[in-house]
């Protein structure tokens, strides 16, 4: 039988897993926005030096 120290303890597990979840997609999304914009930039900058400085 499950006693109430072992239900508290996973219903604490519960909650931490789903905080751990809401991070990693926070931070997830957050660097796949930083990786996108850096491929934006590096993508501008070589079509400036090659097409733009003829």
């Amino acid at each position: 039988m499950l006693s109430n120290e072992n239900i508290l303890y996973y219903a604490f597990c519960i909650i931490v897993l789903c905080v751990v979840i809401f991070l990693i997609r926070k931070i997830a999304s957050c660097l796949i926005k930083s990786v996108i914009t850096i491929l934006v930039i590096a993508a501008l900058a070589w079509f400036y030096l090659n097409y733009m400085q003829a």
